[in-house]
């Protein structure tokens, strides 16, 4: 993906601690509130405090240790803090900055009609709270109510007119509208009123981004990062402006440096992402998508990228895996269609599947803009004909080569079929049922000699003579013996 879906749509300007979801950002509040510190303002002098059991603020003051010391090992817990701020409000009901502050958490976890619930009690309780109608306003912004924001903001700044956040917010959205001229004026008067407001910085530093303006940019940027070292945007914006100036590898520092203010800081780990994608650092680049990916299970770009590390990693099954899940989130994702064509292309020989995909990528892509002949889908999608044309032609071969050889063996098998007909009827008895004599003994025929005159035949033997009363036998008939006696 290029440079300009990559980066997800931030308002960070509108939360110091927001958690960025993709394609847009939740207004996360900037944190529990204390009574005397912290996000949650002083009551104005004319507005009495309300009174609030002792128990109470104990229980208060040990829920806002317990955050400090999450906040400091960079590791929170939410569901206990939850159950401490519950406790003292328990404990209280009037306590408006338990209120918020469960409200704070609340949002923090995506629970956005609790935590809206919240800050609305807050604000019934104790008006004064200003914080908890800039959350709300935020959460309205970054909910496409833009009207609904401009009007609590404007709310705020009737109440407290030297409020310097509500103003640099305000500020953003004329940025957002690209009213660069109000931007910047709202931004240096959040500045009059609090010298400190990164805030309104940070509005200054987009404008001028917006605008090309990158030296000014930076001037901004490098003067916010002085005043707070620890805010990971700031850190952010000027990797932004390091990657614009083409200088990417001090652009991965200022990446790296923003996740070392805050880890889970999802906008440095998709530019880190991108540009170990570049640099073909696919385990590098896993390692960042998982890191959106528990942020926004639902991101489906960080869905495809990660399909991207792990075919650069020889992973295609997994990568098919990931472009599955990226296509559920987005339909719409034209790019899921390319790659998944190129791993059937390249790697599993399925070129008709392959070519259907990049037709479709083609469709879906150039809908409305249309493609540059330049493209390299269109010499992949030509390559992939160019193997269907070729598979067909050797399965019509093959198919060709299959026929002549089944009539070869048909051929064959008439040919052995005559033959044993023929052999068959060579070896029949002559018509009638008479037997030739064969050669030997006794009385059968005998060869014809060389010299081609047969032999005589034998005399045949007399038939024997009936056996004649006594003394009637023929003296000179043979067998009989003679009377010797006189």
């Amino acid at each position: 993906m290029n440079r300009t879906t990559r980066t997800m749509r931030l308002f960070p300007l509108l939360a110091a601690a927001a958690l960025i979801a993709a394609g847009c950002s939740s207004s996360k509040a900037t944190g529990p509130a204390a009574p005397s510190k912290g996000p949650v303002a002083k009551a104005p002098t004319d507005a009495p405090p309300p009174t609030i059991s002792n128990t109470a603020k104990a229980r208060f003051e040990d829920a806002v240790k317990s955050f400090d010391t999450q906040k400091k090992a960079k590791a929170f817990d939410y569901p206990a803090l939850e159950r401490k701020f519950k406790s003292a409000l328990e404990s209280d009901a009037n306590l408006a900055e338990a209120e918020y502050n469960l409200g704070v958490i609340a949002e923090r976890q995506g629970n956005t009609t609790e935590a809206k619930a919240r800050y609305k009690a807050a604000l019934t309780k104790k008006p004064s709270l200003r914080q908890a109608s800039e959350n709300l306003a935020v959460m309205e912004q970054n909910a496409g109510n833009v009207a609904g924001a401009v009007a609590l903001y404007q709310e705020v700044l009737q109440r407290y007119p030297d409020d310097a956040q509500s103003r640099a917010r305000l500020a953003e959205i004329y940025r957002q509208q690209n009213d660069h001229d109000k931007a910047m004026e709202l931004s240096r008067g959040a500045l009059m009123r609090d010298p400190a407001s990164t805030t309104a910085l940070k509005v200054m530093i987009r404008s001028y981004l917006d605008r090309k303006q990158l030296s000014m940019a930076k001037l901004v940027a490098l003067r916010g990062v002085k005043l707070d070292g620890a805010d990971p945007e700031l850190h952010h914006l000027v990797g932004i402006i390091q990657l614009r100036e083409g200088n990417a590898d001090d652009a991965r520092l200022s990446f790296k440096k923003a996740l070392e203010a805050r880890e889970d800081y999802v906008p440095s780990h998709v530019e880190l992402a991108q540009l170990s994608l570049d640099a073909e650092d696919y385990p590098g680049a896993e390692e960042h998508l998982r890191r959106i990916l528990q942020a926004d299970g639902k991101n489906a770009t960080a869905h495809l990228n990660l399909g991207l590390s792990y075919k650069g990693q020889g992973q295609y099954d997994k990568a098919m895996q990931e472009y599955d899940e990226a296509e559920k989130l987005d339909p719409e994702l034209a790019a899921v269609s390319l790659n998944r064509a190129i791993i059937l292309h390249k790697v599993k020989d399925a070129p008709e599947r392959a070519l259907e995909l990049y037709k479709k990528y083609v469709a879906m892509a150039g809908d409305g803009v249309g493609l540059s002949g330049e493209s390299p889908v269109f010499g992949l999608l030509r390559e992939a004909e160019t193997l269907v044309n070729a598979k067909r032609e050797a399965a019509m071969a093959e198919q060709q080569a299959k026929k002549m050889e089944d009539l070869q063996k048909q051929q064959q098998s008439q040919m052995q079929a005559a033959e044993k007909k023929n052999q068959e009827k060579n070896q029949a008895p002559p018509p009638g049922g008479a037997v030739a004599p064969v050669a030997g003994s006794g009385t059968g025929a005998q060869a014809t000699p060389a010299g081609g005159t047969p032999p005589p035949s034998p005399a045949p033997a007399p038939a024997p003579a009936e056996k004649k009363n006594a003394g009637t036998a023929d003296p000179s008939e043979p067998g009989e013996p003679e009377d010797d006696l006189l």
